[in-house]
């Protein structure tokens, strides 16, 4: 098993592992839309949190090893499910280019940090790539 961070994110304000690679399968942590610069929750609700995840995610993609085009599966939790067209509108935006993954959406009545929305993302990357860990 082998352990992923990115300078280009926020550092975990917990403790846990941003991604964890074992053979070909990763798994990114839940990520809330926290600013890069401050490490502070972004203000805007919903639709600016849900942008800087996926902002986030493209910045840290590259230390992991990754692309969009690796995803298999995204986990979404809000505590709003009336603002879900939102997330939707961003899903749809970031993965134009790309397969969309499997998906699974679940409304919860609180998240981290105060945080309308966290995603975690599931990766493959084909095992016969050159820096792919067995």
């Amino acid at each position: 098993m082998k352990r992923h961070s990115s300078s280009a994110i926020p550092a975990p304000k917990f403790h846990y592992t941003p991604c964890v690679q074992a053979g070909a399968h990763y798994s990114v942590s839940g990520m809330v839309g926290l600013d890069p610069a401050t490490g502070q929750l972004v203000a805007g609700g919903t639709a600016a949190q849900t942008q800087r995840i996926f902002d986030n995610l493209l910045l840290a993609l590259p230390d992991y090893g990754l692309s969009l085009q690796d995803m298999v599966l995204a986990r979404i939790y809000t505590t709003d499910f009336a603002a879900f067209p939102q997330i939707n509108a961003i899903w749809e935006a970031t993965l134009s280019d790309v397969p969309p993954p499997a998906r699974t959406s679940v409304g919860v009545q609180a998240l981290p940090l105060g945080a309308a929305v966290e995603i975690e993302f599931s990766f493959y990357k084909n095992p016969s790539s050159k820096d792919q860990e067995t």
